[in-house]
């Protein structure tokens, strides 16, 4: 892309206001605690602590609102701590120019290193270096600055009180994930029934698990509905992948696959109930239709082998699903079968599932030190280290020149870079332009309100929380709306301290004009750019995927049942090595330049290839045999072979070389002479090396030899007679016909 595309999508990006669910009451709680703030400061301490604290509270209120799974109450706090320490210690230091810009620099510099500890972590931190720009320059002593800090703690108590005193939709964040993961699974069924090879996206289950991770205190605390489900939802996405995939389930057309699709059909429609019942809080309500479709007597005469197993264990699943999402067991138990012989006696009560527990606070900054470190180590491959040293870098030089030039307040330009500075292009690009843009239309709207209404300090408070809850309210629909509304905050409450407009607008204009136009061309001299990046993720992901595939297949050589930590280890790996390759790729995708030995295209049928490996190894995952089931010695020797294979193909792609897979294939035809009991294990392996030809195709790019007159050479053979990748495009094979997992 060129850098001309490339600002135009991100100044598209930056103005854009999308149209998404507010949430008034949270917005309106959050500007409450500001209003309660603000209004007891100027009553005890006067507008200059007024002005203090009330950052303190918008800030404390903003950390509410992030992506995060931990307690509201605990992020409100750290935040208006946090703020508090970088507004006192830049008080000491602001008197003197050089002390206060080496503080700068190292506060910049640590807040930078912070995104490797998360999203929230970073923008909280980066947060509070922006507004302590603010902040310092408001307290006239030492007592002062101590008094002023102070009440930004306040600020955070009470907007922590206020999320517990008065809870909005409680669990809410964490009932949506579980909901959406169980909605993806329905549209997956429902897909699966025009599509048997329809590709599933993790991030919902995904997202899910990450909001199942609690606090020791949170696990004490959550809803009923909110235990186990999850992990059911889990175990449900390869039974109904492999219930319908021709290769190891039924035949694509016939009374088989009517069965099947009806199955599915069914199956979407009660994921649906117990995803909208687990979002509000209410008992399941089963469509009776569904209920009637799984308890046909027919199913057990039509479906059998492989099939009929998935359609079982569908049907126990999709029972514990209603049970967990709060139907009554013994209403429940009309799923316990798809017509097939009932239990003669009901399962024993389960053991509650173990909960998955993320760290304390105070144990979350040993985790976060280790995080930073190992960015640090990482020196300039590492993109957050890369973006401390920038935004360092632009923060002291922004300083230096708002000092330095005529202006007054010049910490307007350090301010809007470090607030707009991201790790990665397209979210620095895009911020800049919705700052500036954001900042112009707050400022006129404010400076038209002030100067024809001429409010005095109680009016000024009052509009700045007026403007400080619309931003909590738009704060999801673009960031040209919520930078708005916070340019006009400021210039309210600064007003509320007795600054006038003319005083702050044209200088705050020209400075955030100066802060956008520095964090760009500091991102454009030292980038970190993904796309030269792409092939090591596409190569950690193929290792990911090789191991998960290898112990799946292991599992049928040493048969130990069901429960396998291993296999839920390597799946887990795989798909977080999944998403970071989707991440990259969607950075890489508005990035300035070249695709540097994958193209576009290349990516896309590499994707797509893995994709269907990961895929194939959870069809194999959803048969894995009894412990006591026939052991496939042969098996054994294929998972040494992946495992092999896999590492050696992901060298060959850092490497720019297209992989081999010879050991997997003398693996699969080492075991052709060897008694198989179940179909679907020898399938499945021969599924996984099509794929593994499949991503050898995407990856050989090179072009096609040419003959004397200059046409193309004829098809070249490899891999038993079929057609070499040299006679091929980089945009994807020729040939529509690639094998079972043709798409």
């Amino acid at each position: 892309m060129t850098w001309l595309r490339a600002l135009k999508e991100t100044t598209r990006s930056g103005l854009t206001v999308e149209r998404k669910r507010l949430e008034p009451l949270i917005a309106l709680r959050g500007a409450a605690g500001l209003a309660v703030v603000i209004g007891v400061s100027l009553t005890l301490f006067g507008p200059a602590v007024a002005a203090s604290s009330a950052f303190g509270a918008f800030q404390a209120a903003i950390a509410t609102f992030q992506r995060s799974w931990r307690p509201r109450p605990e992020l409100a706090l750290a935040s208006g701590t946090s703020l508090a320490i970088s507004t006192f210690l830049g008080y000491l230091t602001g008197s003197h120019t050089l002390l206060f810009l080496a503080l700068l620099s190292l506060w910049t510099f640590l807040s930078g290193l912070s995104w490797a500890a998360g999203p929230t972590i970073g923008l909280i931190a980066s947060s509070n270096v922006a507004i302590m720009l603010v902040t310092v320059t408001l307290p006239g002593s030492l007592a002062a600055a101590a008094g002023h800090a102070a009440m930004m703690v306040v600020g955070g108590a009470i907007q922590a009180a206020l999320v517990i005193l008065f809870p909005v939709r409680r669990w809410g964040a964490h009932r949506d994930a579980l909901a959406d993961a169980l909605t993806a699974e329905a549209d997956y069924a429902r897909r699966l029934r025009h599509d048997p090879h329809a590709d599933f996206d993790p991030e919902p289950l995904m997202a899910a698990r990450d909001a199942a991770t609690v606090t020791p205190r949170q696990a004490r605390t959550r809803p009923a509905e909110l235990h186990g489900a999850r992990g059911v939802a889990e175990r449900i996405r390869p039974v109904l992948a492999s219930l319908a995939d021709p290769a190891v389930g039924v035949p694509e057309e016939g009374p088989e696959r009517d069965r099947v699709r009806e199955i599915m059909a069914a199956a979407g429609a009660i994921l649906d109930a117990a995803a909208r019942a687990i979002r509000q809080g209410e008992p399941v309500k089963i469509p009776p239709a569904a209920v009637a479709t799984l308890q046909t007597p027919d199913t057990g005469a039509i479906l059998t082998g492989p099939a009929q197993r998935a359609a079982k264990r569908l049907a126990a699943l999709l029972r514990d699903v209603v049970e967990t999402a709060g139907k009554p067991p013994d209403k429940a138990a009309a799923l316990t079968t798809t017509a097939t012989t009932p239990r003669a006696n009901p399962p024993p009560t389960p053991t509650p599932p173990t909960p998955l527990l993320r760290p304390t606070f105070p144990a979350l900054l040993p985790a976060a030190l280790r995080a930073m470190r190992t960015e640090l180590r990482r020196r300039h491959e590492s993109p957050v280290t890369r973006h401390a040293i920038r935004v360092t870098a632009v923060a002291a030089t922004g300083y230096l020149l708002g000092t330095w030039l005529p202006l007054g307040h010049g910490y307007w330009a350090p301010m809007a870079s470090v607030m707009v500075m991201r790790p990665d292009f397209s979210q620095t690009y895009s911020r800049a332009v919705a700052r500036f843009g954001g900042t112009l239309v707050g400022v006129t709207l404010a400076t038209g309100i002030v100067q024809l209404a001429h409010p005095g300090t109680g009016p000024s408070a009052a509009l700045a929380v007026l403007c400080a809850g619309m931003m909590y309210l738009l704060m999801r629909t673009g960031q040209v709306a919520a930078q708005a509304c916070v340019a006009a905050y400021v210039v309210f409450l600064l007003g509320m301290g007795g600054e006038q407009w003319t005083q702050t607008v044209p200088e705050r204009v020209v400075l955030t004009l100066l802060g956008g136009v520095l964090a760009m061309i500091a991102y454009a001299v030292y980038p970190a750019w993904e796309t030269p990046r792409l092939r090591n993720r596409l190569a950690d992901w193929l290792i990911a995927d090789g191991r998960y595939a290898a112990a799946v297949v292991d599992r049928y050589a040493d048969p130990v049942g069901k429960a396998c930590p291993d296999v839920r280890g390597a799946l887990l790996a795989a798909r977080d090595a999944r998403i970071a390759w989707q991440e990259a790729a969607a950075r890489a995708k508005n990035e300035p330049v070249r695709h540097r030995g994958l193209s576009r295209a290349a990516a896309g049928d590499a994707e797509d290839a893995l994709a269907q490996l990961g895929r194939v190894a959870m069809l194999m995952e959803a048969h894995l045999p009894d412990r006591d089931a026939t052991p496939v010695p042969a098996a054994a020797r294929l998972a040494q072979a992946l495992r092999k294979s896999t590492e050696d193909g992901a060298k060959a792609v850092r490497e720019r070389r297209v992989p081999k897979w010879e050991a997997v294939r003398k693996a699969l035809d080492e075991w052709d002479g060897e008694g198989v009991p179940d179909r679907v294990v020898r399938r499945g392996a021969g599924l996984l090396l099509t794929t593994l030809e499949e991503l050898s195709d995407a990856l050989d790019t090179a072009p096609p030899p040419m003959l004397v007159d200059g046409s193309e050479t004829g098809a070249q053979t490899h891999r038993g007679g079929q057609t070499d990748r040299g006679a091929q495009t980089d945009s994807g094979p020729q040939d529509p016909e690639q094998g079972p997992t043709a798409r």
